[in-house]
């Protein structure tokens, strides 16, 4: 008897003790010791709901674990502005295109009888001491930023980082042992397979939408529309360039729901939802969500050091097609031609070159300027990586360093060159021996993307218009149309012919 009663003893004691190392081992690892840990680390020690044991069915399709997992993390975010940026906003011609698209406007009434201007978005929790991932679009000039969460609690947060360039921020509310949504990888990302979209959209509450991942790596020209990525390197762009890379999904996405959650069938975050395609302000077949694995390198920035740290690789290049191959006189109809490589960038020093054909990263296959801004934009100034590019019709291996913003300039021009370039909202290409035939010129170059809202596009010169002279040069490439531009600051002189074949000669300031 006395020696079960031992056992039994002894027994509890075990229990106690372990029971104490690990409450002791976890208020190791409360906030005030998460310092300095990644957003994948900080999920270790909050994570608690395992999306690991959830299974989509593959006869019935059953949603509900995965709904039931991520929609306590997903929140509604509520912003409210001053009159002055309401009053802005109003002044501005694109502003209702604008606010509509991301859903911050809504029915007008008369300025005295309205109430301070709101906003709302949604936000995925991705550690449970508050840290909260949405838009910057939804929180951006803010005066306040409310949180209510799924348990109608309204919390006050504070922005810890904003990047124009993703459209991403990092938020913060006080609080602790929130549900997280946990994160998944984008690169596993099929497109056919099963995505939950997550949000308050409209003035619903807490909404879960089903649909397939439709494409990916989709450019939609809505952070910086006056780059073309065609032409102009991503992974060296100007001032306050952007990655678009989005994940396209038909699941059903409305204003409200920019911020929130696009998950798997397995309950993990694939994207934050950004986007929709529409005319009308509200779902008409397509929503875009950002990679979760550009977010979480943005994410993991703000935590580590306050900002975005962005490498380069230093080229600028054309996407190829067959179109594209016929007028640059190359055989490969896939992957990215350079252009140019930056003097002392990365890919300089590793020795690529102009008329490169670049295949691969890593060894995964690049066809898309937005995949190559995608897995670039995961990465920090002193990473390595391997470019693999077509030359001479062998397949070459070139290991380069990438460089941080110094080295972040076009090599022929400069800034001011640079914004006039991009203010034209065009790329151009040579124009081959049979097009100068037909329109009986020696030189020429066409332009091969127009971006809406700029000059090309004011000026009605579309896809197709031949460009013959800048500022009274003849130009036969994009280093020639650089050149000319320089030629003069304050007014830009363009000649050519448009599509139909017609004569045009147009003058503009060049600011």
């Amino acid at each position: 008897m006395n020696s079960n009663i031992k056992k039994v003893g002894f027994t509890l004691l075990t229990a106690f003790v372990g029971g104490a190392v690990a409450i002791g081992a976890y208020k190791l690892l409360e906030p005030s010791n998460l310092a300095g840990l990644s957003l994948a680390e900080r999920q270790k020690v909050y994570f608690t709901n395992n999306p690991s044991e959830i299974t989509a069915s593959t006869g019935a399709i059953d949603f509900t674990q995965a709904a039931a997992a991520v929609s306590p993390g997903v929140v509604h975010v509520r912003t409210t502005y001053s009159r002055s940026k309401e009053q802005s906003a109003a002044n501005d011609p694109f502003g209702d295109m604008f606010e509509d698209f991301f859903g911050r406007r809504g029915q007008r009434v008369p300025q005295q009888n309205r109430p301070a201007p709101m906003g709302k978005g949604s936000g995925v929790i991705v550690t449970g001491d508050g840290y909260i991932m949405t838009n910057n679009h939804v929180v951006e000039d803010a005066e306040k930023i409310e949180v209510i969460l799924s348990d109608k609690r309204v919390l006050e947060a504070k922005v810890i980082g904003r990047d124009k360039n993703t459209d991403l921020a990092l938020i913060k509310i006080n609080a602790k042992d929130l549900p997280i949504v946990k994160l998944g990888n984008s690169d596993d990302v099929k497109v056919g397979e099963w995505v939950l979209a997550v949000g308050y959209p409209l003035t619903l509450e807490s909404t879960v939408t089903a649909g397939i991942v439709s494409a990916k790596s989709r450019q939609i020209g809505i952070l910086a529309p006056e780059i073309d990525r065609n032409t102009y390197d991503p992974n060296n762009p100007p001032a306050n360039s952007s990655i678009e890379s989005f994940i396209q999904t038909d699941a059903v996405i409305n204003r409200g729901n920019s911020g929130g959650a696009l998950v798997n069938a397995s309950g993990e975050l694939i994207g934050i939802n950004s986007a929709i395609a529409s005319q009308t302000g509200t779902y008409e077949g397509y929503g875009f969500a950002i990679p979760v694995n550009l977010a979480r390198k943005v994410m993991d920035d703000f935590l580590k050091y306050g900002e975005v740290k962005r490498g380069y690789i230093g080229v600028t290049f054309q996407e190829l097609d067959a179109d594209r191959a016929k007028e640059l006189n190359v055989t490969e109809i896939d992957g990215l031609y350079v252009n140019s490589t930056l003097d002392g960038g990365a890919a300089e020093k590793a020795g690529i070159k102009k008329g490169d054909i670049i295949k691969r990263l890593n060894g995964q296959e690049i066809s898309s300027s937005a995949r190559l801004q995608e897995r670039v934009g995961t990465m920090r100034p002193g990473d390595k990586l391997t470019l693999s590019v077509l030359r001479d019709g062998k397949l070459r291996d070139f290991n380069l360093t990438l460089k941080g913003d110094e080295g972040n300039k076009l090599a022929n021009g400069g800034k001011e060159v640079t914004e006039v370039v991009n203010s034209l909202g065009a790329t151009f290409s040579p124009l081959t021996d049979d097009a100068k035939k037909k329109y009986g010129i020696n030189s020429g170059v066409v332009v091969t993307s127009v971006s809406p809202g700029k000059v090309f596009d004011m000026y009605d010169m579309p896809k197709g218009t031949v460009i013959t002279s800048v500022n009274g040069k003849g130009v036969n490439n994009n280093d020639q149309v650089i050149a000319a531009l320089k030629q003069d600051s304050k007014m830009i002189s363009l000649q050519g012919f448009v599509p139909d074949g017609s004569r045009f000669r147009v003058t503009f300031p060049a600011k």
